[in-house]
């Protein structure tokens, strides 16, 4: 049979020959704690399924990955494990019209993060565990029907160590026998059941909410993370955001939260953001601050928090039939995101962050070859862990923005209002949306998805301008260029620069874009502008660029646009022309010199400061690179010296002027810092901040294996562990870029959290030459390391050790070569190496428009 990897059609013949009524599981976690003499060290997990027959067939498979298998029963019948179980998949035939299955396996807990992770907390021993499945590592826990749409409900009861607290999807006590016993869940997919258990800080709440109709709901709620956070865990912060939460979702969703309590747990050692699981929502604990953050850090955390709420409804009420439809759930979460958090919290701008944040992301992916629809063609689960991407996620939610502005906001609400009524506990597929929202708007959704879902890439739209004599706009185009032309709802706005200086808006005028060019009409006979702003207030998903007379202006006075929306968005179309290879690398960073320090809003300095770097290390011309750093180095003092004390911009530049600190005068600023004989008034370097000033000390060699654990003796904490790891493989010595290569990829040794940050401390931007031995390695690599890991695992390791440093010709005909000779390679894993070479060779583009402004 085949393994692992579960085919798109191995599913659909499996949910058109069963049904599922119910699951009971019965996990034992006590072997959590202690010594282990295993091996690998497992948990009994026993499985009942209950399910009917109901198409053609008598034979199927359960999914399971574990070490062994104890007993496999169906119907009273006892099967041979050694004959049924072929260590992902148990084969199962003589099916009955109604059908009981009982496995009894021994499961491995993670070192991954996928499935049931172990962790064990360095500063005080004590063991946490989580569950994470998403898409297809619930079997990984338990004995299942692995795929979305066999949703069924679940019954869970966990035993524990003794002193621990056990949570799930529903609510639970423990019994006098000591077992933890949970309330049946909805009907759910697997990939979004969760137990999370251990000793873990717990805090509560309660959301109330009285209806128009005289209904009141009444959710319990909870947070929690490890004891050694619990002096940092802002839980009410955490529940302010959560009822604001609750209040917009059934303000305009019509529709109760649907699954009982809610939990927010705070995890460590996490892969991603959060985990949408209905009653028991998980989160990486890095959202937990340890020190002090900017307000960017905050909204950054509300929006996750929101995005996960808004999945109790598209996602978890509502759920895709396969992860073709992946964005049905993840594009309205990173929507509703965004949206929730402008309307209903104290984070009114995250349309902002949303422009230069989220779509820099979307339109990124949007250019690699590997780019494919919103609505992708996701063979296998494979597929689907690639595809949670910055199209599944920014560009579906950018283009429901476009959908909103399009169809209206009030019959795109109604529309989903319908949605969740229709389909409450099924799952569903594109046309499925497309009929409500087509009797809410009276629009034809099926030409708008063919355009904005069912089409890759991204268009880019441009202003064309003629004047007459007097200086007034006879004809203002836009101009729409792309392999495929889409409909675009944009605004058009003119700026000019105000005798105070600033640059603001005088006209705005928005247009339906269509074909190859648009004239707008209704701003003939204005006034010259100094800009033209096309998509002005970011009602559309495009690239933007300027006439020559804009792009004149904006070099001249960015800075001066009075307007937060409109200058994130002309940071973000400079840096795709940067990207693009149509502006200098010098040039984006003499724009960044010359206006980031006036920049207002945190989060997009943050992002400019991000770009910044990048255009110095990949775009810049090598003979300039040196220089491009100093410059930045020298930049972001000077901002870090000006910025108010004890600000969150006066935060922001002394890290960024730490990342890019290379003189012998910024490295003796930095230690001076760290052993307290230099100050900057205001600054107070907390724990977090003196690992962002080490970190470049070590990478240049100026802070040993003795200094970076003397350190860790005042950190003594996982996240302590975490930055000591990474600075350790930053440091610019053979034998120390030896281990780290070795210890991610000859051994499997490390956890997921240990494998990424040896691999962030491994590639240092200063140590090309160091690491270039390892580019014939890595390709020599690959293909073992995809073979023999977990897929989390292989991807951290394809993407992070791939040679984009070596940024030679050379490489990209190693690439090429690899590519050519294993064509038939996993296709994940060819898809990584090309994203990788896309990124390489468009750097090297980039380097050469950098190098001709040189000459």
């Amino acid at each position: 049979m085949p393994g692992e990897n579960l085919s798109r059609d191995e599913a659909h013949e499996r949910a058109a020959l069963l049904s599922v009524d119910g699951y009971e599981v019965a996990l034992d976690l006590r072997s959590a704690v202690g010594e282990s003499a295993e091996d690998v060290r497992t948990f009994r997990s026993v499985t009942t399924i209950r399910f009917r027959r109901t198409g053609e067939g008598d034979a199927t498979f359960a999914d399971l990955i574990a070490p062994s298998v104890n007993a496999v029963t169906l119907n009273g019948r006892a099967l041979d494990p050694a004959a049924v179980f072929d260590g992902s998949r148990i084969a199962l035939d003589g099916l009955a019209d109604e059908n009981v299955l009982v496995v009894d396996a021994q499961c491995a807990y993670s070192r991954t993060g996928e499935g049931m992770h172990r962790f064990v907390d360095p500063e005080d021993g004590e063991v946490y565990l989580y569950t994470q499945y998403e898409p297809a590592d619930a079997r990984r826990v338990f004995a299942n029907f692995e795929q979305p749409d066999l949703k069924a409900p679940y019954r869970f009861e966990v035993t524990a160590p003794e002193g621990w607290t056990v949570w799930s999807n529903g609510v639970g006590e423990q019994g006098a026998d000591g077992v933890w016993r949970f309330a049946e869940t909805a009907p759910i997919s697997t990939y979004i059941t969760c137990v999370v258990a251990g000793p873990y800080h717990y805090v509560t709440d309660t959301y109330k909410r009285a209806f128009a109709d005289g209904t009141e709901i009444e959710i319990p709620l909870g947070a929690m993370c490890r004891k050694g956070l619990a002096k940092h865990f802002d839980a009410d912060d955490v529940f302010l955001i959560t009822k604001q939460g609750f209040d917009f979702f059934h303000d305009h969703f019509d529709y109760p939260y649907p699954f009982g309590k809610y939990d927010q747990a705070f995890v460590p050692e996490y892969n991603l953001g959060a985990m949408e699981n209905p009653g028991m929502v998980t989160f990486r604990e890095e959202y937990i601050y340890r020190g002090k953050v900017t307000q960017a850090a905050y909204e950054r955390r509300a929006n996750v928090i929101l995005h996960e709420m808004a999945h109790m409804w598209f996602g978890d009420l509502v759920t895709m039939v396969w992860w073709d439809d992946l964005w049905l759930k993840e594009s309205f979460a990173d929507f509703m995101g965004s949206f929730s958090l402008a309307e209903a919290t104290r984070f009114t701008h995250s349309w902002v962050t949303f422009a230069n944040n989220r779509k820099s992301w979307a339109y990124r992916a949007d250019q690699l070859p590997s780019t494919h629809p919103i609505t992708a063609d996701i063979r296998d689960l494979e597929d689907a862990k690639l595809n949670f991407d910055g199209i599944t996620y920014a560009k579906g939610a950018s283009v429901l923005k476009q959908l909103v502005a399009y169809a209206g906001r009030d019959a795109f609400l109604e529309g989903a209002r319908r949605y969740f009524k229709r389909h409450a506990y099924k799952n569903t597929a594109l046309a499925d949306l497309l009929t409500v929202l087509e009797e809410t708007s009276g629009r034809d959704m099926k030409a708008w998805a063919k355009s904005w879902l069912q089409t890759s890439g991204v268009n880019t739209l441009t202003p064309s301008v003629t004047h007459d004599a007097e200086g007034r706009i006879t004809e203002l185009a836009v101009l729409q260029d792309g392999d495929e032309l889409r409909p675009h709802r944009a605004a058009v706005g003119l700026y000019r620069v105000a005798p105070d200086g600033t640059l603001t808006r005088y006209a705005r005028a928005e247009a339906d874009i269509t074909g190859t060019r648009t004239v707008v009409a209704e701003l003939a006979g204005q006034e010259r502008p100094d800009l033209v702003l096309v998509n002005d207030d970011d009602l559309t998903y495009c690239k933007i660029r300027f006439d020559a007379g804009s792009l004149a202006t904006l070099r001249a006075h960015l800075g001066d646009i009075t307007d937060p929306l409109a200058r994130a968005l002309c940071w973000s179309a400079l840096w795709n022309l940067t990207r693009d290879g149509l502006m200098p690398a010098r040039d984006f960073v003499k724009v960044v010199l010359d206006f980031a320090g006036r920049e207002t809003d945190i989060g997009v300095l943050q992002m400019v400061h991000a770009w910044a770097r990048s255009a110095v290390t990949h775009y810049a011309a090598p003979d300039w690179r040196a220089e491009g750093g100093r410059l930045l180095a020298e930049g972001g003092l000077r901002e870090l010296r000006l910025a108010e004390p004890a600000g969150e911009h006066q935060l922001t530049w002394a890290r960024f002027f730490a990342s890019v600190a290379s003189t012998e005068a910024d490295f003796q600023l930095l230690e001076g810092l760290l052993d307290g004989t230099a100050a900057i008034d205001g600054l107070d370097v907390d724990q977090e901040l003196r690992w962002a000033f080490l970190e470049p000390l070590a990478a240049h060699g100026r802070a040993d294996e003795t200094r970076i654990g003397e350190e860790l003796a005042r950190d003594d904490t996982a996240t302590g562990k975490r930055h000591q790891v990474r600075c350790l493989a930053a440091r610019p010595s053979a034998a120390v870029k030896a281990q780290a290569w070795a210890q991610v990829v000859e051994s499997d040794t490390l956890s997921n959290a240990l494998v990424e940050a040896t691999i962030a401390g491994f590639a240092q931007p200063s140590q090309r030459e160091l690491i270039a031995p390892y580019a014939e390695k890595y390709f020599a690599a690959i293909e073992r390391i995809w073979a023999d890991r977990s897929i989390q695992i292989g991807m951290d390791v394809v993407r992070g050790l791939f040679p984009g440093l070596q940024d030679r010709a050379e490489t990209l005909a190693a690439t090429d070569a690899w590519l050519t000779a294993h064509a038939s390679a996993a296709p994940a894993l060819r898809r990584l190496v090309l994203e990788a070479r896309d990124d390489l060779a468009r750097a090297l583009r980039a380097q050469e428009c950098d190098g001709r402004a040189s000459a």
